[in-house]
């Protein structure tokens, strides 16, 4: 007791430091030279919603570019953009360029739905462009759902994330299943809304910290908790004693992963049905699509069929990544119901947020337990106990990058914190995940590796690198006892390669890279399946949302690699807030003149002189 009582005064302390230091530093840009401020923020800003225009008209020049799911395109794109994200520019063109040229590709996912079922019309967000046999009847996908909410929550208008969000959590995708057609490679029936393994709690609650909106949480909460019910009720473990009861469980391929490494080391274990996995033949059976025909057509698939589906195991795996997820949703509920609290004062969501944070609580003690490998150093996939059939409980003994994902969620115990930190050793290394063009997605020293299959066994997926990264900045601002400069080297590092794989001449998102060589994109063109403005504004420059009136900004930019960045236009709150930081603010003036300043409502709010330092910037006089 004493201890946390401890930890709560130092927590408080640091903010009350943080609150006073911005106050302090805030005359290095007030007085006789606030004028001279104040004209380079409406330059800056102009500046930018330029650049912007002139991207967006030769981004809609492009004529080999899948046509827009809903009414933004070129005819009016322009507009819709310069209106709604928030500007960013930079002396760094290239990122500067792809972070506009993501806006334009998401701005191309924004579709509107006419539901025939609830006979009300939904925005939406999709994925691929088009009705795939895998989405929902609107075209919209779960597998990203997670990631779409991070960038699209920086929009000003809130109207399309909660519109989005109310179509799975209380329309017609969370009540009718998924339907069952050639792609449905499992047998479990389950709402659309769960097809595919997401965090779209999390993602709702990332939203409201950006656009609160009390009387819509209120109404949403409900259906939220339902949502996570259908999770529990589906998607866990049951199987009293076992090492993996009451955890997590998916598919490969419905956590967005086709082909791993973990069930792959799983099949080889299992006997019976599963057979025909061994170290010879398992290349053959679980390396990408064309193989689960040979397994179709295999004796074990024709002697247990319940044991596939056109080929396809029917073998759960208990990952890092869908337990991470349902932290995420759980600890996010624990907050709205605190919220809820605070906005109606009402005894029964005090206690239901009680009520799941004992609940995340209790799973991230369990997933410490079990899947953290102290001799790995990592977090570890095992098979699960209650699989029909296949090996159970079994541990697969390989570093996937999904073992990070608890990161992306805060989700280390403080105590655990040092021990826990030696799997990021992995991140920078070339016996890991550190590739010459970009992040693998399975370490390299494994006997298995492979980047040219079409799996998660090498090759890089922009999907998972928004997990990462994320992750390895939460890791540093919360975690790491001092953030180094090859800290922040690699974490540009990352994000250089990113924008480099975008092609900067034209610039394209797709589904793969292969991360020795850097080419290309592969799979599709203007793919949201990944985060890149989410990136740029919360993991590299800092902007970190709040359910409170305030917001911190800590960049994680390494300050010499950049002369100037503005990011602007950006609505939060209701307010809205500008940022620029310059090395060289007055040219007739010798020397580094290095300063941050940030403006809520175009009046200059808070400044500093290093640009790492941690800003709180209240939002009240």
């Amino acid at each position: 007791m004493i201890a946390s009582i401890r930890k709560k005064k130092s927590s408080a302390c640091t903010w009350l430091y943080a609150v006073l230091t911005a106050a302090a530093l805030l005359c290095a840009c007030a007085g006789p030279k606030q004028a001279h401020y104040q004209s380079e923020l409406v330059r800056m800003q102009q500046h930018a919603q330029q650049v912007l225009t002139d991207h967006v008209d030769e981004f809609n020049s492009y004529r080999d570019r899948p046509a827009s799911d809903g009414p933004y395109d070129a005819s009016n794109n322009k507009r819709f953009l310069i209106e709604n994200i928030p500007f960013f520019m930079s002396s760094d063109t290239s990122v500067t360029k792809v972070y506009n040229y993501r806006w334009w590709m998401i701005s191309k996912h924004l579709k509107e739905y006419a539901d025939p079922i609830d006979q009300k019309n939904y925005w939406v967000v999709t994925e691929f462009f088009g009705v795939k046999p895998w989405a929902s009847l609107s075209g919209a996908i779960t597998c990203p759902a997670g990631h779409q909410f991070y960038d699209v929550r920086w929009l000003r208008d809130p109207k399309y994330l909660q519109s989005y969000a109310d179509y799975f959590m209380s329309g017609s995708a969370s009540r009718i299943n998924q339907r069952e057609n050639g792609n449905f490679l499992t047998y479990l029936s389950r709402p659309e809304s769960h097809h595919f393994s997401s965090w779209m709690i999390d993602g709702v609650g990332a939203y409201l910290k950006v656009h609160p909106n009390a009387a819509w949480r209120h109404s949403i909460l409900p259906d939220l908790v339902k949502h996570q019910n259908m999770w529990d009720s589906l998607f866990t473990v049951k199987k009293p004693g076992a090492k993996t009861d009451g955890l997590y469980k998916i598919l490969d391929l419905y956590d967005g992963m086709e082909f791993s490494l973990s069930a792959v080391l799983g099949l080889i274990a299992s006997d019976g049905a599963y057979s025909i996995y061994t170290t010879d033949t398992w290349r053959d059976y679980y390396l990408g699509w064309s193989t689960t025909d040979n397994a179709t057509k295999s004796q074990a698939a024709l002697a247990h069929p319940k044991a596939y589906r056109k080929g396809y195991p029917d073998f759960y795996l208990v990952r890092p990544s869908v337990n991470s997820y349902a932290y995420g949703n759980l600890k996010t509920l624990a907050e709205l119901y605190a919220q809820d609290a605070l906005s109606f004062g009402v005894d029964d969501a005090a206690a239901k947020s009680t009520f799941f944070q004992q609940r995340a609580t209790t799973l991230q003690e369990k997933v410490m337990q079990v899947l953290w490998n102290a001799d790995d150093r990592f977090f570890n996939t095992y098979s699960a106990a209650d699989n029909a059939y296949g090996i159970g409980d079994f541990e697969a003994r390989v570093r996937e990058s999904v073992g990070y994902t608890p990161w992306y969620f805060n989700m280390i115990p403080p105590e655990k914190a040092a021990e826990f930190a030696k799997a990021w050793q992995m991140l920078g290394s070339a016996d890991g995940f550190y590739n010459t063009q970009g992040m693998t997605t399975a370490e390299r020293q494994h006997p298995y590796y492979n980047e040219q299959a079409y799996a998660w066994n090498g090759r890089d997926w922009p999907f998972q690198n928004s997990v990462v990264y994320k992750a390895f900045a939460n890791y540093l601002r919360h975690e790491k006892p001092e953030i180094t400069a090859a800290d922040r080297s690699l974490l540009f590092d990352y994000i250089q390669k990113l924008t480099a794989m975008h092609d900067v001449q034209q610039p394209n998102i797709g589904e793969w890279y292969i991360p020795s060589d850097g080419k290309s994109f592969g799979g599709e063109q203007d793919y949201f399946h990944s985060t890149y403005p989410d990136i740029i504004i919360e993991d590299l420059l800092g902007f970190k949302a709040a359910h409170e009136s305030r917001f911190t900004l800590e960049p994680l930019l390494p300050a010499d690699q950049w002369d100037y960045f503005y990011l602007g236009n950006l609505r939060y709150h209701d307010q809205d807030i500008d940022i620029i930081w310059k090395k060289d603010w007055d040219k007739d003036r010798p020397g580094d003149q290095s300063k941050l300043c940030v403006w809520v409502n175009k009046k200059l709010r808070a400044s500093s002189t290093n640009l790492h330092a941690k800003l709180v910037v209240e939002l009240k006089d």
